[in-house]
């Protein structure tokens, strides 16, 4: 049976009788375990079990201070993944015992007087099966660090893709990089605000900044043109949401599908006279929603080439004049409530 010793570590044996814990080491310790944990006091199987980490628990039932059963039960609220096999050791020889021993988690059962042999066998089994039960603890727990590691690299890989494509979208616009930084910064101070979870505020930091990614469909002589549109012109200047949509779609993730929602749906306004598709209250994203807010308010408030920046005054009361009509309400009230922040944004991000 030697060829086990290799899979234990440490055998605590508990009973209040020290003759006995004598002998069961002795027989341990002539089978090759020479790790034997004896206690004699059942108070303290805890802080002996948490500084120790025994592989396998024999443990006698009539104890005083703690019986075997509360010192099961005591193991069991650990909820340790690893919680070794526990055999109890009793002289009862009716069933009751048997049974409620089973049913708070012991493993096995032995009565006194034991035979030496069943015993050995017993403690042979137990920790092959604890050994199985580490193995597997193991693997799963080296596969889940497998799956983690390959979904923070897919997501990177998306990450630096989405950023990318904001890259290239900057280039043809006359927008600079810090609006789209100042913009979804506020994205993610508004979504916070609303009770958005850090994961979901994370995401529309990262999503927002696609909300214009289709202007690279639009003509330069269009898309940079100093003075106002031709009616024409100005369906073809729309279509960039719905490029945008389509550049970004055929990827399920949270990342890209949030910032198809973005720039699919930031100029929908919530009375439903925007574009593309005319969509009206919740029926817009809420992605979207705190998007077209937030990339009003640093649109009004910065210089293009075409006009002055706006106050931040004139810009809140825009904002607040068109609540309700281009705005979501409650989104504007928020909106208000950390202007703060978002000042504080446009001042670190300046141009």
């Amino acid at each position: 049976m030697n060829e086990c010793v290799n899979f234990s570590k440490t055998i605590m044996v508990v009973d209040d009788n020290p003759t006995n814990l004598k002998l069961i080491a002795k027989i341990l310790e002539a089978e090759g375990y020479h790790d034997i944990l004896p206690i004699v006091d059942s108070r303290k199987v805890i802080s002996q079990y948490q500084e120790s980490r025994p592989e396998l628990i024999l443990l006698d039932i009539n104890m005083p201070h703690r019986n075997g059963f509360d010192v099961l039960s005591d193991l069991k609220s650990l909820d340790d993944p690893l919680l070794p096999p526990i055999v109890m050791l009793t002289a009862y020889h009716d069933r009751e015992p048997l049974i409620k021993s089973l049913t708070l988690g012991a493993r096995d059962y032995i009565t006194k007087p034991f035979d030496k042999n069943e015993l050995l066998i017993r403690v042979r089994n137990l920790l092959d099966a604890q050994l199985a039960h580490h193995l597997l603890h193991d693997q799963k727990s080296t596969l889940e660090k497998i799956v983690e590691e390959r979904t923070r690299e897919l997501r990177d890989t998306q990450l630096q893709v989405v950023q990318r494509l904001g890259k290239a979208a900057e280039y043809r616009d006359e927008e600079t990089g810090n609006h789209i930084l100042r913009m979804s910064h506020s994205c993610a101070a508004i979504a916070k605000k609303l009770g958005w979870s850090h994961e979901q505020c994370d995401l529309i930091l990262n999503a927002s900044p696609m909300h214009d990614i289709g202007k690279i469909g639009v003509p330069d002589d269009i898309l940079l043109k100093p003075g106002k549109f031709e009616p024409h012109e100005w369906e073809i200047m729309k279509s960039h949401a719905t490029i945008g949509a389509q550049l970004l779609e055929g990827d399920e993730s949270e990342l890209l599908t949030m910032a198809r929602d973005i720039a699919l749906n930031h100029h929908e306004k919530w009375d439903g006279s925007g574009y593309p598709n005319g969509l009206s209250g919740t029926d817009i994203p809420e992605a979207a929603r705190i998007a077209a807010l937030a990339d009003v308010f640093d649109a009004l408030t910065s210089i293009r080439p075409y006009k002055k920046a706006w106050t931040v005054d004139d810009a809140i009361s825009f904002i607040k004049e068109n609540s309700g009509t281009h705005f979501e309400p409650g989104l504007v009230e928020v909106f208000i409530e950390v202007l703060p922040e978002i000042l504080e944004i446009k001042s670190k991000y300046s141009d």
